[in-house]
């Protein structure tokens, strides 16, 4: 724990510096200083990352379901609000100075010539339309005395009484807001309303010929929890169950909470409808929820766990399973030599396992077929570039050396129920021989 405390001091500094800098730009530059709406701002840019907190803690902290719930909302959906604003600010900084230039050239052509007016009197003291001085950035600028000359400066675009750097302002702070929840809001729709099934040949050399064209419906990190509940289940059951599958697999991040909490919402997987079967081996999230209470409610459901076991197929191939390695930390994770030790390797095999890190095991234990989730695609762009650096294939099919892997983007989504660049969905895995 003491050796995680300078790591968690790090993060907390990067999140108070990113909501600085959104104050900052979206707050105090765009509003008068002491006023209504400057105090409104200040608020809710306090709050919102306190809802944030809340929601990632309660769980761990086994709150209350109905406070997990109360808090999931806003403090996921922040999450995903802020990291997309805060990309549209920093773009913003770019434009900045060209919509300064741009608004410089239009308020110099349309300003007047300053004119010295020579008074006669005993001593001549010339006066002259002035410009009013420009306000230092920290703070924008206000109607004053300056009404007229601030309309001077800013000209004809940015409009009577409104300086060109508050104009600046509220227009890039605005266009950063719209373009942030424009891509929030899609990204949120595209995961209440379901996953999409996607269609996938996968040729084996030791396939047999009578179990060509098998088809396994292959789903991933569901993540029932605070926001995503029973209407998710039964929609990821209806899809499945319409592409008439005959095995199908569930592999891993079912949860994202205890049985207790969630079971209600997991009642739905008993309708899962399969020739042969369906099965699920444990994600890393099934730990942090009680992985051997969950793989026994799934059993009731009528699932079949695979925890470091394998099975024959009748069309002809072995099926395999095993724990993630989350696991290893209460001394369970996967067992390869358990699983797949004394197989026939002249048969064809699929493995289920969560995470596609375990690709090197399924290749020295002579895997035809790894089918894994846990990457989410990166579920929200750029997190696909940070997935890259930890995960062999984030999403889709690669081969290694003689084994393939299939890694799908998942069917729902953690934290914030938002998917940008990375939708989710549900895999139809049609198996092919080689000797068809």
């Amino acid at each position: 724990m003491i050796a995680f405390l300078p790591f968690l001091a790090v993060v907390l500094a990067l999140l108070g510096a990113v909501h600085w800098y959104v104050w900052r730009r979206l707050v105090r530059d765009v509003t008068a200083q002491g006023g209504a709406a400057r105090r409104a701002g200040t608020a809710v840019v306090v709050a919102l990352p306190l809802f944030s907190v809340a929601a990632l803690a309660s769980g761990r902290a086994d709150a209350p379901f109905w406070f997990q719930r109360a808090v999931a909302w806003p403090g996921f959906l922040w999450l995903a609000l802020l990291l997309y604003v805060v990309l549209a600010l920093l773009v913003g900084e770019a434009v900045r100075p060209v919509l300064h230039r741009v608004l410089a050239r239009r308020a110099a052509a349309a300003e007047p010539v300053a004119v010295t007016v020579a008074v006669s009197a005993p001593a001549p003291v010339p006066t002259a339309v002035s410009v009013p001085a420009s306000v230092p950035e920290g703070e924008p600028e206000q109607e004053s005395e300056g009404a007229a000359g601030a309309a001077v400066e800013a000209g004809p675009v940015a409009g009577a009484g409104v300086s060109r750097r508050l104009f600046v302002s509220r227009v890039v702070g605005g266009a950063a807001v719209a373009v942030a929840a424009g891509t929030v809001a899609n990204g949120a729709y595209g995961v209440l309303r379901g996953p999409r099934v996607k269609r996938v040949t996968v040729p084996l050399a030791k396939l047999p010929r009578a179990a060509h064209g098998y088809r396994i419906a292959v789903v991933s990190d569901i993540h029932l929890g605070p926001i995503l509940g029973r209407a998710h289940s039964q929609r990821i059951v209806d899809a499945i169950n319409a592409t008439q599958p005959d095995l199908i697999a569930v592999v891993g991040d079912l949860v994202d909470g205890t049985v207790e909490n969630l079971g209600p919402a997991a009642e739905p997987l008993a309708g899962l409808r399969a020739r042969h079967g369906s099965f699920f081996v444990t994600g890393n999230h099934e730990y942090f929820s009680g992985a051997d209470a969950w793989a026994d409610h799934v059993r009731e459901l009528g699932m079949r766990p695979l925890r470091n076991e394998r099975l024959e197929i009748a069309a002809g191939f072995d099926l395999a399973g095993v724990d993630d390695v989350a696991g290893e930390s209460e001394g369970q994770g996967p067992d390869f030599v358990r699983a797949l030790g004394d197989r026939d390797r002249s048969r064809a095999a699929v493995l289920l396992a969560h995470q596609p890190v375990v690709i090197d095991d399924a290749v020295r234990h002579g895997v035809d077929l790894q089918l894994s989730g846990h990457t989410h695609g990166g579920q929200l762009w750029p997190g696909n570039l940070l997935a890259e650096l930890a995960n062999p294939t984030v999403a889709g099919l690669e081969r290694y050396g003689d084994t393939q892997l299939y890694v799908s983007r998942g069917a729902g989504a953690w934290g914030p129920p938002v998917r940008v660049g990375a939708p989710s969905d549900i895999t139809l895995v049609q198996l092919a021989s080689k000797q068809a």
